[in-house]
Protein backbone atom coordinates (compact mmCIF):
# COMPACT_ATOMS: atom_id res chain seq x y z
CA UNK A 1 0.00 0.00 0.00
CA UNK A 2 1.19 3.50 -0.85
CA UNK A 3 0.53 5.44 2.37
CA UNK A 4 0.96 8.91 0.86
CA UNK A 5 -1.45 8.27 -2.00
CA UNK A 6 -3.95 6.64 0.35
CA UNK A 7 -3.90 9.65 2.67
CA UNK A 8 -4.27 11.98 -0.32
CA UNK A 9 -7.33 10.13 -1.62
CA UNK A 10 -8.97 9.96 1.82
CA UNK A 11 -8.47 13.71 2.33
CA UNK A 12 -9.80 14.35 -1.16
CA UNK A 13 -12.88 12.26 -0.37
CA UNK A 14 -13.53 14.43 2.69
CA UNK A 15 -13.19 17.58 0.56
CA UNK A 16 -15.67 16.25 -1.99
CA UNK A 17 -18.09 15.37 0.81
CA UNK A 18 -17.94 19.02 1.92
CA UNK A 19 -19.11 20.08 -1.53
CA UNK A 20 -22.63 18.74 -0.94
CA UNK A 21 -23.24 20.91 2.17
CA UNK A 22 -21.52 23.73 0.27
CA UNK A 23 -23.98 23.25 -2.57
CA UNK A 24 -26.81 23.27 -0.05
CA UNK A 25 -25.73 26.70 1.22
CA UNK A 26 -25.16 27.97 -2.32
CA UNK A 27 -28.65 26.96 -3.40
CA UNK A 28 -30.20 27.78 -0.01
CA UNK A 29 -29.19 31.41 -0.25
CA UNK A 30 -30.56 31.73 -3.77
CA UNK A 31 -34.15 30.80 -2.93
CA UNK A 32 -36.81 32.76 -1.08
CA UNK A 33 -37.01 32.54 2.71
CA UNK A 34 -40.02 30.23 2.70
CA UNK A 35 -38.14 27.35 1.02
CA UNK A 36 -34.64 27.74 2.44
CA UNK A 37 -34.69 24.62 4.62
CA UNK A 38 -36.21 22.52 1.88
CA UNK A 39 -33.38 23.54 -0.44
CA UNK A 40 -30.82 22.55 2.18
CA UNK A 41 -32.55 19.22 2.76
CA UNK A 42 -32.74 18.38 -0.94
CA UNK A 43 -28.94 18.26 -0.95
CA UNK A 44 -28.47 16.65 2.46
CA UNK A 45 -30.86 13.80 1.77
CA UNK A 46 -28.70 12.79 -1.17
CA UNK A 47 -25.82 12.06 1.20
CA UNK A 48 -28.04 9.65 3.12
CA UNK A 49 -29.73 7.88 0.23
CA UNK A 50 -26.73 7.51 -2.06
CA UNK A 51 -24.37 6.40 0.72
CA UNK A 52 -26.59 3.41 1.42
CA UNK A 53 -27.26 2.58 -2.23
CA UNK A 54 -23.55 2.81 -3.07
CA UNK A 55 -22.71 0.03 -0.63
CA UNK A 56 -25.73 -2.11 -1.54
CA UNK A 57 -25.17 -2.11 -5.30
CA UNK A 58 -23.97 1.24 -6.63
CA UNK A 59 -20.25 0.58 -6.50
CA UNK A 60 -20.71 -2.79 -8.15
CA UNK A 61 -22.82 -1.39 -11.00
CA UNK A 62 -20.40 1.47 -11.61
CA UNK A 63 -17.03 -0.21 -11.09
CA UNK A 64 -17.70 -3.93 -11.30
CA UNK A 65 -16.47 -5.93 -14.29
CA UNK A 66 -18.54 -5.23 -17.37
CA UNK A 67 -21.71 -7.23 -18.04
CA UNK A 68 -21.34 -6.66 -21.78
CA UNK A 69 -21.10 -3.82 -24.26
CA UNK A 70 -19.39 -1.49 -21.80
CA UNK A 71 -22.78 -0.47 -20.39
CA UNK A 72 -22.95 -1.68 -16.79
CA UNK A 73 -20.90 -3.37 -14.11
CA UNK A 74 -21.74 -6.81 -12.78
CA UNK A 75 -23.03 -7.77 -9.33
CA UNK A 76 -19.84 -9.27 -7.94
CA UNK A 77 -19.40 -6.52 -5.35
CA UNK A 78 -22.96 -6.25 -4.01
CA UNK A 79 -22.63 -5.06 -0.42
CA UNK A 80 -18.92 -4.48 -1.20
CA UNK A 81 -18.50 -8.25 -1.26
CA UNK A 82 -14.97 -9.39 -1.92
CA UNK A 83 -13.41 -6.09 -0.84
CA UNK A 84 -11.41 -6.09 2.41
CA UNK A 85 -9.25 -3.35 3.95
CA UNK A 86 -6.25 -5.11 2.41
CA UNK A 87 -7.67 -5.17 -1.15
CA UNK A 88 -5.61 -2.73 -3.21
CA UNK A 89 -6.01 -1.04 -6.56
CA UNK A 90 -3.21 -1.39 -9.10
CA UNK A 91 -0.40 -3.92 -8.94
CA UNK A 92 2.24 -4.30 -6.25
CA UNK A 93 1.58 -0.82 -4.88
CA UNK A 94 -1.69 1.06 -4.74
CA UNK A 95 -4.41 2.40 -2.48
CA UNK A 96 -7.13 0.40 -0.72
CA UNK A 97 -10.15 -0.21 -2.92
CA UNK A 98 -12.24 1.03 0.02
CA UNK A 99 -10.51 4.43 -0.25
CA UNK A 100 -11.28 4.59 -3.97
CA UNK A 101 -14.88 3.48 -3.34
CA UNK A 102 -15.33 6.16 -0.67
CA UNK A 103 -13.95 8.83 -3.00
CA UNK A 104 -16.31 7.82 -5.79
CA UNK A 105 -19.23 7.64 -3.36
CA UNK A 106 -18.89 11.38 -2.76
CA UNK A 107 -19.23 12.02 -6.51
CA UNK A 108 -22.33 9.86 -6.64
CA UNK A 109 -23.91 11.75 -3.72
CA UNK A 110 -23.14 15.20 -5.14
CA UNK A 111 -24.47 14.59 -8.66
CA UNK A 112 -28.22 14.24 -7.93
CA UNK A 113 -27.96 17.09 -5.43
CA UNK A 114 -26.87 19.34 -8.29
CA UNK A 115 -30.24 18.80 -9.96
CA UNK A 116 -32.18 20.04 -6.94
CA UNK A 117 -31.59 23.70 -7.77
CA UNK A 118 -33.61 23.41 -10.96
CA UNK A 119 -36.67 22.24 -9.00
CA UNK A 120 -36.49 24.70 -6.12
CA UNK A 121 -39.67 25.90 -4.37
CA UNK A 122 -42.17 23.45 -5.82
CA UNK A 123 -41.66 19.69 -5.38
CA UNK A 124 -42.69 17.22 -2.71
CA UNK A 125 -39.77 16.15 -0.56
CA UNK A 126 -40.83 12.49 -0.59
CA UNK A 127 -41.10 12.57 -4.39
CA UNK A 128 -37.63 14.10 -4.64
CA UNK A 129 -36.18 11.37 -2.43
CA UNK A 130 -37.80 8.68 -4.59
CA UNK A 131 -36.63 10.37 -7.78
CA UNK A 132 -32.96 10.52 -6.79
CA UNK A 133 -33.10 6.91 -5.59
CA UNK A 134 -34.24 5.83 -9.03
CA UNK A 135 -32.04 8.33 -10.87
CA UNK A 136 -28.71 7.28 -9.41
CA UNK A 137 -29.63 3.65 -9.98
CA UNK A 138 -30.50 3.80 -13.67
CA UNK A 139 -28.69 6.97 -14.79
CA UNK A 140 -25.66 7.82 -12.68
CA UNK A 141 -24.29 4.35 -11.93
CA UNK A 142 -24.39 3.19 -15.57
CA UNK A 143 -22.92 6.46 -16.92
CA UNK A 144 -20.10 6.36 -14.36
CA UNK A 145 -19.33 2.86 -15.66
CA UNK A 146 -19.28 4.11 -19.26
CA UNK A 147 -16.86 6.92 -18.49
CA UNK A 148 -14.50 5.73 -15.74
CA UNK A 149 -14.37 1.95 -15.76
CA UNK A 150 -11.68 0.49 -18.00
CA UNK A 151 -14.19 -1.64 -19.90
CA UNK A 152 -16.84 1.12 -20.17
CA UNK A 153 -17.67 1.98 -23.77
CA UNK A 154 -16.82 5.70 -23.52
CA UNK A 155 -13.58 4.89 -21.71
CA UNK A 156 -12.62 2.52 -24.53
CA UNK A 157 -13.59 5.21 -27.05
CA UNK A 158 -10.90 7.35 -25.35
CA UNK A 159 -13.26 10.10 -24.26
CA UNK A 160 -11.36 12.31 -21.79
CA UNK A 161 -13.33 13.10 -18.65
CA UNK A 162 -10.84 13.43 -15.85
CA UNK A 163 -13.20 14.27 -13.01
CA UNK A 164 -16.80 14.36 -14.17
CA UNK A 165 -17.71 16.74 -16.99
CA UNK A 166 -19.95 14.10 -18.58
CA UNK A 167 -20.79 11.74 -15.73
CA UNK A 168 -21.49 14.51 -13.21
CA UNK A 169 -22.25 17.90 -14.76
CA UNK A 170 -23.72 17.13 -18.17
CA UNK A 171 -25.56 14.22 -16.61
CA UNK A 172 -27.05 16.32 -13.81
CA UNK A 173 -27.72 19.35 -16.01
CA UNK A 174 -29.71 17.53 -18.65
CA UNK A 175 -31.43 15.37 -16.02
CA UNK A 176 -32.54 18.55 -14.28
CA UNK A 177 -33.91 19.92 -17.56
CA UNK A 178 -35.95 16.78 -18.12
CA UNK A 179 -37.38 16.90 -14.59
CA UNK A 180 -38.25 20.59 -14.94
CA UNK A 181 -40.23 19.88 -18.11
CA UNK A 182 -42.27 17.31 -16.20
CA UNK A 183 -42.80 19.33 -13.02
CA UNK A 184 -43.54 22.66 -14.69
CA UNK A 185 -43.00 26.28 -13.74
CA UNK A 186 -43.19 27.89 -10.31
CA UNK A 187 -46.32 29.88 -9.54
CA UNK A 188 -45.52 33.44 -10.53
CA UNK A 189 -42.60 32.58 -12.84
CA UNK A 190 -41.63 35.69 -14.87
CA UNK A 191 -44.21 37.71 -12.90
CA UNK A 192 -43.28 37.73 -9.22
CA UNK A 193 -39.85 38.76 -7.89
CA UNK A 194 -37.91 35.64 -6.89
CA UNK A 195 -34.66 37.19 -5.72
CA UNK A 196 -32.09 35.38 -3.53
CA UNK A 197 -32.90 35.92 0.12
CA UNK A 198 -29.27 35.73 1.37
CA UNK A 199 -26.35 36.56 -0.89
CA UNK A 200 -23.86 36.07 1.98
CA UNK A 201 -25.12 32.47 2.20
CA UNK A 202 -24.61 32.12 -1.56
CA UNK A 203 -21.03 33.35 -1.28
CA UNK A 204 -20.34 30.99 1.63
CA UNK A 205 -21.65 28.08 -0.41
CA UNK A 206 -19.58 29.09 -3.45
CA UNK A 207 -16.46 29.33 -1.29
CA UNK A 208 -17.04 25.86 0.15
CA UNK A 209 -17.59 24.48 -3.34
CA UNK A 210 -14.37 26.09 -4.57
CA UNK A 211 -12.46 24.69 -1.61
CA UNK A 212 -13.93 21.20 -1.94
CA UNK A 213 -13.39 21.17 -5.68
CA UNK A 214 -9.63 20.74 -5.18
CA UNK A 215 -10.44 17.30 -3.79
CA UNK A 216 -12.92 16.70 -6.60
CA UNK A 217 -10.43 17.53 -9.36
CA UNK A 218 -6.93 16.96 -8.03
CA UNK A 219 -8.07 13.93 -6.04
CA UNK A 220 -9.15 12.25 -9.28
CA UNK A 221 -5.48 11.62 -10.01
CA UNK A 222 -5.74 9.06 -7.15
CA UNK A 223 -2.12 9.85 -6.29
CA UNK A 224 -0.12 12.71 -4.83
CA UNK A 225 1.79 13.44 -8.02
CA UNK A 226 2.37 15.95 -10.81
CA UNK A 227 -0.98 15.23 -12.46
CA UNK A 228 -2.75 16.20 -9.25
CA UNK A 229 -0.64 19.35 -8.96
CA UNK A 230 -1.44 20.36 -12.55
CA UNK A 231 -5.12 19.73 -11.98
CA UNK A 232 -5.12 21.77 -8.77
CA UNK A 233 -3.42 24.73 -10.46
CA UNK A 234 -5.78 24.59 -13.43
CA UNK A 235 -8.77 24.39 -11.10
CA UNK A 236 -7.73 27.63 -9.43
CA UNK A 237 -6.92 29.69 -12.51
CA UNK A 238 -9.90 28.50 -14.57
CA UNK A 239 -12.26 29.38 -11.73
CA UNK A 240 -10.77 32.84 -11.35
CA UNK A 241 -10.93 33.46 -15.09
CA UNK A 242 -14.55 32.29 -15.29
CA UNK A 243 -15.56 34.64 -12.50
CA UNK A 244 -13.99 37.52 -14.42
CA UNK A 245 -15.58 36.42 -17.69
CA UNK A 246 -19.03 36.25 -16.09
CA UNK A 247 -18.65 39.66 -14.42
CA UNK A 248 -17.44 41.39 -17.57
CA UNK A 249 -20.33 39.98 -19.60
CA UNK A 250 -22.75 40.92 -16.82
CA UNK A 251 -21.40 44.48 -16.66
CA UNK A 252 -21.71 44.92 -20.41
CA UNK A 253 -25.14 43.34 -20.61
CA UNK A 254 -26.77 44.48 -17.35
CA UNK A 255 -24.61 47.34 -16.11
CA UNK A 256 -23.40 45.89 -12.79
CA UNK A 257 -20.91 43.50 -11.23
CA UNK A 258 -23.17 41.42 -8.98
CA UNK A 259 -22.26 39.22 -6.06
CA UNK A 260 -24.47 36.48 -7.43
CA UNK A 261 -22.66 36.76 -10.75
CA UNK A 262 -19.26 36.36 -9.09
CA UNK A 263 -20.40 33.22 -7.26
CA UNK A 264 -22.12 31.75 -10.32
CA UNK A 265 -19.14 32.52 -12.54
CA UNK A 266 -16.80 30.75 -10.16
CA UNK A 267 -18.99 27.65 -10.18
CA UNK A 268 -19.16 27.74 -14.00
CA UNK A 269 -15.37 27.72 -14.14
CA UNK A 270 -15.15 24.83 -11.71
CA UNK A 271 -17.60 22.87 -13.84
CA UNK A 272 -15.82 23.56 -17.13
CA UNK A 273 -12.31 22.68 -15.95
CA UNK A 274 -13.44 19.41 -14.37
CA UNK A 275 -13.20 17.21 -17.49
CA UNK A 276 -10.30 19.05 -19.08
CA UNK A 277 -7.91 20.13 -16.34
CA UNK A 278 -5.46 17.23 -16.52
CA UNK A 279 -5.10 17.52 -20.30
CA UNK A 280 -4.39 21.27 -20.63
CA UNK A 281 -1.80 23.69 -19.32
CA UNK A 282 -2.51 26.74 -17.17
CA UNK A 283 -2.96 29.01 -20.19
CA UNK A 284 -5.52 26.59 -21.64
CA UNK A 285 -7.28 26.53 -18.28
CA UNK A 286 -7.59 30.32 -18.32
CA UNK A 287 -9.13 30.20 -21.80
CA UNK A 288 -11.60 27.52 -20.71
CA UNK A 289 -12.56 29.61 -17.70
CA UNK A 290 -13.08 32.82 -19.68
CA UNK A 291 -15.24 31.07 -22.27
CA UNK A 292 -17.27 29.24 -19.64
CA UNK A 293 -17.87 32.36 -17.57
CA UNK A 294 -19.13 34.46 -20.48
CA UNK A 295 -21.13 31.73 -22.24
CA UNK A 296 -22.78 30.42 -19.06
CA UNK A 297 -23.72 33.98 -18.08
CA UNK A 298 -25.48 34.28 -21.42
CA UNK A 299 -26.99 30.80 -21.18
CA UNK A 300 -28.82 31.38 -17.90
CA UNK A 301 -31.08 33.91 -19.64
CA UNK A 302 -32.33 31.31 -22.11
CA UNK A 303 -34.85 29.93 -19.63
CA UNK A 304 -36.88 33.13 -19.93
CA UNK A 305 -36.80 33.03 -23.74
CA UNK A 306 -37.48 29.32 -24.03
CA UNK A 307 -40.00 29.20 -21.18
CA UNK A 308 -38.60 26.49 -18.89
CA UNK A 309 -38.27 27.29 -15.20
CA UNK A 310 -34.79 26.21 -14.15
CA UNK A 311 -35.01 27.93 -10.77
CA UNK A 312 -31.30 28.24 -9.90
CA UNK A 313 -29.67 27.93 -13.34
CA UNK A 314 -28.55 24.31 -13.19
CA UNK A 315 -28.92 23.95 -16.95
CA UNK A 316 -27.13 27.20 -17.76
CA UNK A 317 -24.19 26.49 -15.46
CA UNK A 318 -23.76 22.72 -15.18
CA UNK A 319 -25.00 21.48 -18.55
CA UNK A 320 -23.53 24.31 -20.60
CA UNK A 321 -20.34 24.50 -18.54
CA UNK A 322 -19.89 20.74 -18.71
CA UNK A 323 -20.29 20.71 -22.49
CA UNK A 324 -17.82 23.60 -22.89
CA UNK A 325 -15.15 21.88 -20.81
CA UNK A 326 -15.71 18.50 -22.44
CA UNK A 327 -15.46 19.85 -26.00
CA UNK A 328 -12.53 22.20 -25.39
CA UNK A 329 -10.37 19.22 -24.44
CA UNK A 330 -10.29 18.44 -28.14
CA UNK A 331 -9.13 21.98 -28.91
CA UNK A 332 -6.71 22.80 -26.09
CA UNK A 333 -5.27 19.47 -24.90
CA UNK A 334 -1.47 19.40 -24.90
CA UNK A 335 1.11 16.66 -25.62
CA UNK A 336 -0.47 15.79 -28.96
CA UNK A 337 -3.75 14.67 -27.40
CA UNK A 338 -5.96 17.38 -28.91
CA UNK A 339 -7.18 17.61 -32.47
CA UNK A 340 -10.18 16.89 -34.67
CA UNK A 341 -10.24 13.20 -33.78
CA UNK A 342 -10.28 13.88 -30.06
CA UNK A 343 -12.86 16.63 -30.51
CA UNK A 344 -15.10 14.08 -32.23
CA UNK A 345 -14.66 11.65 -29.37
CA UNK A 346 -15.48 14.36 -26.85
CA UNK A 347 -18.61 15.35 -28.75
CA UNK A 348 -19.70 11.70 -28.97
CA UNK A 349 -19.29 11.30 -25.22
CA UNK A 350 -21.09 14.53 -24.36
CA UNK A 351 -24.08 13.94 -26.61
CA UNK A 352 -24.39 10.25 -25.75
CA UNK A 353 -24.70 11.14 -22.06
CA UNK A 354 -27.08 13.99 -22.86
CA UNK A 355 -29.38 11.77 -24.90
CA UNK A 356 -29.47 8.88 -22.44
CA UNK A 357 -29.82 11.05 -19.36
CA UNK A 358 -32.56 13.25 -20.81
CA UNK A 359 -34.76 10.39 -21.96
CA UNK A 360 -34.40 8.26 -18.84
CA UNK A 361 -34.66 11.22 -16.46
CA UNK A 362 -37.88 12.37 -18.15
CA UNK A 363 -39.35 8.88 -17.87
CA UNK A 364 -38.37 8.62 -14.20
CA UNK A 365 -39.81 12.04 -13.37
CA UNK A 366 -43.01 11.17 -15.22
CA UNK A 367 -43.23 7.86 -13.38
CA UNK A 368 -42.78 9.49 -9.98
CA UNK A 369 -45.39 12.10 -10.90
CA UNK A 370 -47.90 9.44 -11.89
CA UNK A 371 -47.18 7.27 -8.84
CA UNK A 372 -47.18 9.75 -5.96
CA UNK A 373 -47.25 13.21 -7.52
CA UNK A 374 -44.02 15.16 -7.97
CA UNK A 375 -45.39 18.68 -7.63
CA UNK A 376 -46.29 20.30 -4.32
CA UNK A 377 -49.86 21.52 -3.93
CA UNK A 378 -50.56 25.11 -4.85
CA UNK A 379 -51.31 26.03 -1.22
CA UNK A 380 -48.04 24.50 0.01
CA UNK A 381 -46.03 26.22 -2.71
CA UNK A 382 -47.55 29.62 -2.01
CA UNK A 383 -47.37 29.41 1.78
CA UNK A 384 -43.93 27.81 1.80
CA UNK A 385 -42.74 24.23 1.55
CA UNK A 386 -40.48 24.54 4.60
CA UNK A 387 -43.51 24.45 6.86
CA UNK A 388 -45.41 22.00 4.66
CA UNK A 389 -42.74 19.28 4.54
CA UNK A 390 -40.36 20.01 7.40
CA UNK A 391 -42.55 21.79 9.99
CA UNK A 392 -39.77 24.34 10.48
CA UNK A 393 -38.63 27.70 9.20
CA UNK A 394 -35.10 28.88 8.51
CA UNK A 395 -35.40 32.06 10.54
CA UNK A 396 -37.39 32.78 13.69
CA UNK A 397 -38.81 36.25 13.18
CA UNK A 398 -41.15 36.02 16.16
CA UNK A 399 -38.35 36.81 18.61
CA UNK A 400 -37.41 39.91 16.63
CA UNK A 401 -41.03 40.97 16.46
CA UNK A 402 -41.38 40.38 20.20
CA UNK A 403 -38.41 42.61 21.03
CA UNK A 404 -39.70 45.32 18.71
CA UNK A 405 -43.13 45.17 20.31
CA UNK A 406 -41.65 45.36 23.79
CA UNK A 407 -39.55 48.39 22.84
CA UNK A 408 -42.57 50.08 21.31
CA UNK A 409 -44.63 49.40 24.43
CA UNK A 410 -41.98 50.68 26.85
CA UNK A 411 -42.46 54.46 26.26
CA UNK A 412 -46.19 54.06 26.65
CA UNK A 413 -45.73 52.27 29.95
CA UNK A 414 -43.40 55.01 31.24
CA UNK A 415 -45.89 57.65 30.15
CA UNK A 416 -48.72 55.86 32.00
CA UNK A 417 -46.68 55.73 35.22
CA UNK A 418 -45.90 59.44 34.97
CA UNK A 419 -49.57 60.24 34.42
CA UNK A 420 -50.56 58.15 37.47
CA UNK A 421 -48.06 60.05 39.61
CA UNK A 422 -49.62 63.36 38.54
CA UNK A 423 -53.11 62.09 39.42
CA UNK A 424 -51.94 60.92 42.84
CA UNK A 425 -50.38 64.29 43.50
Amino acid sequence: MNGADTAFVLISAALVMLMTPGLAFFYGGMVRVKSTLNMLMMSFISLGIVSVLWVLYGYSLAFGDDLGGGLLGNFDHIGLKGISPETLTGGKEGIPVLAFALFQLMFAALTPALMSGALADRVKFSAWALFITLWVTVVYFPVAHWVWQADGWLFKLKVIDFAGGTAVHINAGVGALAAVLVVGKRIGFKKDPMRPHSLPLVMLGAALLWFGWFGFNAGSALAANGVAANMAMNTQVATGAAMLGWLVYERIRHGAFTTLGAASGAVAGLVAITPAGAAVNAFGAILIGLVAGAVCSWAVSLKFKLGFDDSLDVVGVHLVGGVIGTLLVGVLATDGVGGATQLGRQAAGAFAVMGYSFVVSWLLAKGVDKAIGFRATEDDEVSGIDQAYHAESAYDFSAVAGVSSARAAAPAAVSDKAQNKKVDA
